[in-house]
C-alpha cells in the first residue's frame, strides 16, 4: 500500500516537468497529474518524485509512474483526509476492476492518495467494558472522541467486547451499585441477612461485602479485567478499573492493553489510547498475542 503520512507530501499539476529543467516543491513526493481526454474526460497518473538539491524548490530526477487512467479514481466527495482509516476502508471499496489508486480531496481542498489499499495496516483495538448502565460508559466515551477526529492519524478501528451483566440479574444476586439499573441487590442500598447470595462485582466489592456482610456465606463472580474469566480481550484493548494505581499500560492474558480508572475524563481516555498504539506500532503493529504473563 502507498498511502503518505502527510498530504503535504502530494503535489497536483496539469502539465508535468519536463526533463530536470522543472523543479517541483522541497515536500513534493507524489504528483497527481491531471490531464483531459476529449473523449473520457480528466484522468489521472500517479508518479512518484524522485528529486535532488537543496532549497524550497528541488531538481526532479526521476518520475515513477505508480499508476495512470483506468488505474486511476477520484472520489467524488469530501472527506476529512486526516482520517486514515476512513480512506483506507473507502478506497477498498473503489478498488475494483482495474482500479487501484484512489484520489481524496480533504475539505480544505488538499488531496492525497491511497494505492493497493491495504486493511490489514489498520490496527484494531477492543473497547473491554460491561453493561448496564446503556451504552457502556467506555464505549460511549471512546466513540465520541472517535466521532470528533481526534483519532484519525493513528489508523486505528475500534470493535466493541461489552460483557452484559444482565445474565446475572436474579432476586439472591448482590451488584455493586444501584446506578446500574441491574435487577437484583446492591450493596450501596440493600441490607443481606441470609447465606447463598451471588456477588457480581470486583477485588473492592468483595472486600466490602465481607466488611458489611461479616460471616455470611456467598458466591462471587469477578468482573475486574485483571482476574475476570468473563471479561477478557481478544486483541489489543483498552478497558477500566475502579482502582486508579492500576491505571496505565498493562498485558492481559497475553494482549496488549490500557486500563484507565473509572471516572477517568476523556482526554485521560484519548491519550491512554495513543500510548497504547505507539507502544503497539513500536513492536512492530500488533500481530497477536505474546507470550506474557497474565498481569494480577
Amino acid at each position: 500500500m502507498i498511502f503518505p503520512d502527510e498530504y503535504k507530501h502530494v503535489g497536483v499539476t496539469k502539465a508535468l516537468p519536463s526533463g530536470t529543467e522543472e523543479p517541483v516543491y522541497f515536500l513534493t513526493e507524489y504528483l497527481i497529474e491531471e490531464r483531459e481526454d476529449p473523449e473520457t474526460g480528466t484522468e489521472y497518473a500517479v508518479y512518484r518524485v524522485r528529486k535532488s538539491g537543496d532549497g524550497l524548490l528541488r531538481k526532479v530526477e526521476a518520475l515513477e509512474l505508480i499508476a495512470s487512467g483506468e488505474e486511476v479514481t477520484k472520489y467524488d466527495r469530501e472527506l476529512n483526509i486526516k482520517d486514515r482509516s476512513l480512506l483506507i476502508e473507502t478506497s477498498l471499496k473503489l478498488c475494483t476492476g482495474k482500479v487501484n489508486t484512489v484520489i481524496f480531496t480533504g475539505i480544505d481542498r488538499h488531496v492525497t492518495i491511497v494505492h493497493e489499499p491495504d486493511p490489514s495496516a489498520i490496527l484494531e483495538i477492543e473497547i473491554l467494558d460491561v453493561a448496564p448502565p446503556e451504552p457502556a460508559w467506555l464505549s460511549q466515551v471512546v466513540r465520541r472522541l472517535e466521532a470528533s477526529g481526534i483519532f484519525g492519524d493513528l489508523q486505528v478501528r475500534f470493535t466493541e467486547n461489552i460483557i452484559d451483566l444482565r445474565r446475572f440479574e436474579g432476586e439472591n444476586t448482590v451488584f455493586p451499585c444501584s446506578a446500574s439499573g441491574l435487577e437484583g441487590k446492591c450493596l450501596d442500598s440493600d441490607i443481606l441477612t441470609e447465606d447463598g447470595h451471588l456477588l457480581v462485582g470486583c477485588e473492592i466489592s468483595k472486600t466490602l461485602f465481607e466488611m458489611r456482610f461479616p460471616g455470611l456465606e456467598y458466591s462471587f463472580v469477578n468482573i475486574c479485567p485483571f482476574k475476570s474469566e468473563i471479561v477478557v480481550p481478544s486483541k489489543a484493548f483498552i478497558t477500566r478499573c475502579c482502582r486508579s494505581e492500576k491505571s496505565g499500560p498493562v498485558n492481559i492474558s497475553g494482549f496488549e492493553g490500557a486500563v484507565v480508572h473509572w471516572g477517568a475524563s476523556e482526554y485521560q481516555v484519548a491519550e491512554a489510547i495513543r500510548n497504547l498504539v505507539t507502544r503497539l506500532r513500536s513492536k512492530g503493529r500488533y500481530a497477536g498475542p505474546v507470550n506474557e504473563a497474565r498481569n494480577l
